[in-house]
């Protein structure tokens, strides 16, 4: 089954870029393109001079809501002479509900499409991402600055380590890795007793692979003291793949937030188009 709706996240302020990026995949496999447009409401205002404070609150959000209509205008005239089928919906939403607003959204789409621009958006990167991941159960694509996406790929990388998150990522992206020329499956020191391998470490989920007609080769990569991150980019190089496949956050958010992990580094430097699931 392939990708039938897409969805992408704009907001006010933003350029076209990434409804560009998004309505070219969607065309690139006849997909529907749902935009969803959101302003960030600033809360009300408290203290001692709470009455003025209010009227400047009342008269900013007035003004953003009129920002964010003008924008879904925008977008819905940029996607009518682009997209045979879309739709714009928008939201203003205070800063703590943005994720699960994103979330509800996505449960309608197949895939979320995380562009540049949205990519560099702080205030709402994080909360896109992560909506998406934690609220959703859907996939997303992010697709860096510089790169060229495609939802049709002849050369996939797979990032392996049996986890549950792996697997989910493998299932969502199944129809891509049948439709592809080559799909090296990336092991980075692999330990049998850790990830509860057989014998040989990758050979369950090649031979599941194999049996939905993926042409897939086992990679166990040495680290050599590069770490995870590093060794996955440079295989993915090396080897001129096309989309990186692989589950996120397999720590909680907060321990990769605070310490590092192999999602939080690609989220802030994904070197090429990754699918990310979990």
């Amino acid at each position: 089954m392939g990708f039938k709706t897409l969805l992408t996240v704009t907001t006010p302020g933003s350029g076209d870029a990434d409804l560009k990026m998004a309505t070219a995949l969607a065309g690139e496999v006849e997909a529907h393109l749902a935009v969803l447009v959101i302003a960030l409401a600033n809360s009300p205002r408290i203290g001692r001079y709470s009455t003025s404070m209010a009227d400047d609150w009342l008269r900013e959000r007035r003004m953003d809501e009129e920002k964010l209509r003008e924008r879904s205008a925008a977008v819905s005239e940029f996607l009518a002479s682009r997209t045979a089928s879309s739709d714009v919906s928008s939201e203003y939403a205070e800063d703590t509900w943005v994720g699960e607003v994103v979330g509800q959204r996505a449960r309608y789409a197949d895939l979320v499409i995380v562009g540049p621009e949205m990519l560099k958006h702080e205030a709402l990167k994080e909360k896109v991402i992560e909506g998406t991941l934690f609220s959703s159960g859907r996939p997303l694509l992010l697709a860096p600055d510089g790169s060229t996406p495609t939802l049709k790929p002849r050369r996939i990388a797979v990032a392996w380590d049996s986890s549950i998150e792996a697997s989910s990522a493998v299932g969502r992206s199944l129809h891509l890795l049948k439709a592809a020329d080559e799909v090296r499956l990336a092991m980075v020191d692999p330990v049998d007793s850790e990830l509860g391998q057989d014998m040989e470490p990758g050979a369950d989920i090649a031979a599941y692979l194999a049996r939905h007609g993926v042409t897939v080769t086992v990679d166990r990569l040495p680290s050599q003291g590069r770490g995870v991150v590093a060794t996955l980019r440079q295989h993915a190089i090396d080897n001129a793949a096309e989309l990186l496949v692989m589950g996120a956050y397999g720590h909680s958010r907060i321990r990769e937030r605070i310490f590092g992990g192999v999602t939080r580094s690609m989220i802030d430097q994904p070197p090429l188009p990754i699918l990310m699931a979990r």
